[in-house]
């Protein structure tokens, strides 16, 4: 996606998801600050005009899927400090029968949290995929500021910002969207987890994919798991 956002009301940009040249309404309320500027080859697509007329982004007209799969990442009961606390302890008191159980409870808890921050990351590729709005909000962090860089673009900061920003996206486009995501690699610590990948997008009647380099960073609320920050570099191949 490209969104040059000004005070001003008309400027001409490039399409995140591709296709024709689409005509999109951006909100008072849209950040100005956010300067997105997409090269062409970052995703093959056509331009894009945003027109800021102080009316409302229509909401996306996509059907929710049913899924078995809860929106809720299951937490983990232990905290990990309190456990490596534990370890420190036990060590400590020449304990090492329990400090080597601690060692591996903890082991097993940091293989949980990070399959827990890889379904996080599924269930928002999964958001993405089928332009659900609706869980793509029920995603995302709420606490402190929630922060979306598009590719080529300048960061959007704000959940409600970064919420509108996947508006104009999925605007008058198709879904399901085409998505494969390759070389993923997740990492924990303590309540912030991320994950790595390249992500490879296609719209329908497109015929070819956009490539971006992603970071997906997650916190640790409440014993569920919430993408703060969606960071996506354009990658030519």
């Amino acid at each position: 996606m490209a969104l040059h956002c000004k005070v001003s009301n008309t400027v001409a940009s490039t399409s995140l998801l591709g296709g024709s040249t689409r005509l999109l309404h951006l909100p008072k309320s849209y950040p100005i600050h956010c300067n997105m500027v997409s090269p062409s080859s970052t995703l093959g697509l056509g331009p894009l005009k945003l027109h800021n007329k102080g009316s409302r982004l229509r909401p996306c007209r996509v059907k929710r899927e049913e899924n078995s799969q809860t929106t809720k990442v299951e937490s983990i009961s232990v905290d990990e400090d309190t456990l490596k606390q534990d370890l420190e302890t036990a060590i400590q008191e020449e304990n090492y029968v329990e400090a080597a159980r601690i060692r591996d409870r903890l082991k097993e808890l940091q293989e949980d949290n990070k399959a827990s921050v890889l379904s996080a990351n599924t269930l928002f590729y999964q958001a993405f995929r089928n332009g659900d709005l609706a869980a793509m909000e029920s995603l995302w962090s709420k606490s402190g500021k929630a922060c979306c860089v598009h590719p080529g673009a300048k960061g959007i900061t704000g959940y409600d910002d970064v919420m509108e920003s996947w508006e104009v996206v999925w605007m008058n486009y198709e879904f399901p969207l085409l998505i494969e995501l390759k070389d993923v690699e997740v990492h924990v610590r303590g309540d912030v987890g991320y994950v790595t990948c390249m992500e490879f997008v296609k719209t329908k009647g497109s015929s070819s994919w956009g490539a971006q380099f992603v970071s997906n960073v997650f916190e640790k609320i409440g014993g569920e798991w919430f993408i703060c920050i969606h960071h996506a570099s354009p990658v030519d191949i």
